[in-house]
């Protein structure tokens, strides 16, 4: 067996484990991410399989392509309407919360690491962002539903604060490697153009993919994926060309998108989840091979003093200074503040300083992981039992919808016939396409001696017959109108 064949091999029994042994995380409510990484430290050199890797550069590249996946997947599986009224603590929290944790993490690694003051900003940097994914996760296996604008405002942030955590990182370190290349102000006019750009960037992006797709009518559904995968990369690529925040671009194209109709909605959303999974799979596994657990003993002490300070002292005191002026109550803000869960982007940030050349950067990586661990072991396996305590839990009572009386039954009169004549405006377009209002559903297409079930990629042809429910009669006509033949 050659090394590719022996390569793929280990590749594929790897991430075989790793989706079996998720169940896990189902049945014992053990955090998924934290079974990634102790697969590939069990592979890696210290471990059964003793695979050598060393490659921080590598890791970093899988980190990155995987982070991109992984902001756009979480961005598509956002509703606009469920974050919309949590969108100013969301963008707080992704913001000065990132920025009040780095700088109150930095305090303890001053003193438990002996760093200097510009090391021990970086290290607060690297750690500062929180990964709700697995949260979630966690939440949904144990069958547990948060009140209406937790869940939301903690998926915002989550998504939102990894471009902070990026830029605050690479800023300290450049401001370490080149302390005279520039200065404060600089750096602040860098930022606000980040951001800008990779806001601006990310919503074109978003706003225009629904219609393409809708236009585009495609002979395999198989090429919608991958042009939506070409998508993404290119607009993480030109929002980084233009002096951009990449990743801040794909996740708000992400939202954009969602929030617009499109030809094989669900079927991408599907896609784009599966390859977050896969993404979050190979991005753990590169990290865990990349470890080295013989290391880790002695910066264990330090560690687990700096997790426990991030954990109790500096996500709180972050996530109630953010949030001082909101309604959220202190049971949902003490919440938020336990679901600062550490995940994949920490540990790739922390390979950032090893290809600097940084002289600390093996601590700091040996660091960073361990804090990782520790967070999700701490707070990923309370995370329902905190959950209950602070009485953040949506009552089930409130799930069961009460029985009311249907105001407006469906009727025989509601549902109407409608042809699609020669000429008519909509042939060859989709029901996608035409953006019709939720009031007006094509229920049923007959199509010669075919009854086809539509859904919103299905194309109109010529003597089609509709079956339409409208309870508005004006709202029908108005739409139908516009069904209408060209003119010639």
């Amino acid at each position: 067996m050659d090394n590719l064949e022996l390569y793929l091999l280990i590749s594929a029994l790897l991430m075989l484990l790793s989706v079996v042994s998720s169940k896990l995380s189902d049945k014992f409510g053990i955090p998924a991410l934290f079974i990634f990484l102790g697969l590939g430290m069990l592979a890696g050199s210290d471990g059964i399989l003793g695979i050598y890797f060393d490659n921080a550069k590598l890791a970093q590249s899988v980190g990155t392509l995987a982070l991109i996946f992984i902001l756009f997947g979480g961005g598509l599986d956002t509703s606009w309407k469920a974050i919309k009224p949590v969108l100013g603590a969301g963008l707080a929290l992704a913001t000065f919360g990132v920025i009040f944790t780095a700088l109150f993490v930095a305090l303890s690694v001053r003193y438990l690491l002996d760093f200097t003051w510009q090391e021990s900003l970086l290290l607060g940097a690297i750690i500062s962002s929180t990964d709700a994914a697995a949260v979630f996760a966690i939440l949904r296996a144990q069958g547990i539903s948060l009140k209406k604008r937790l869940a939301p405002l903690l998926e915002l942030e989550s998504g939102s604060n990894d471009p902070m955590a990026i830029f605050l990182t690479v800023a300290i370190l450049q401001m370490i490697l080149l302390p005279e290349s520039s200065s404060l102000g600089e750096w602040i006019g860098k930022f606000f153009l980040q951001f800008l750009v990779g806001g601006i960037m990310g919503y074109l992006f978003g706003i225009l993919l629904p219609p393409i797709f809708n236009r585009i009518h495609l002979g395999h559904y198989g090429l919608y994926p991958v042009f939506s995968i070409a998508w993404v990369l290119l607009l993480f690529s030109a929002s980084s060309f233009l002096g951009g925040n990449g990743f801040l671009a794909v996740y708000i194209a992400g939202i954009a998108s969602n929030a617009r109709e499109f030809v094989h909605k669900k079927n991408l959303i599907g896609f784009h989840d599966g390859l977050a999974w896969i993404m979050q799979i190979a991005v753990f596994l590169t990290l865990g091979l990349l470890v080295f657990p013989s290391d880790l003993p002695a910066i264990a002490p330090a560690a687990i003093g700096i997790s426990l300070w991030l954990i109790f002292v500096a996500r709180p005191l972050g996530v109630f200074l953010t949030l001082t002026f909101s309604s959220l109550s202190l049971q949902e803000k003490s919440f938020i503040s336990w679901v600062g869960l550490r995940g994949a982007v920490p540990i790739i940030l922390a390979t950032y300083p090893f290809l600097a050349g940084l002289e600390s950067s093996s601590l700091i990586f040996n660091t960073i992981f361990f804090i990782v661990l520790t967070s999700i072991l701490i707070q990923g396996t309370t995370l329902p039992r905190v959950a209950k305590w602070l009485k953040v839990e949506e009552s089930k009572e409130s799930k069961v919808p009460e029985p009311s009386i249907i105001a407006s039954p469906l009727l025989h009169h509601t549902l109407k016939q409608f042809y699609i004549t020669k000429n008519s405006s909509v042939i060859g377009k989709s029901i996608a396409e035409l953006e019709l209002p939720s009031e007006f559903l094509i229920l049923l297409i007959k199509r010669e001696k075919e009854q086809i079930k539509p859904t919103g990629s299905t194309l109109f042809e010529e003597g089609d017959m509709l079956l339409i429910q409208c309870e508005d009669p004006a709202l029908f006509r108005q739409i139908v109108r516009s069904f209408a033949p060209l003119e010639s």
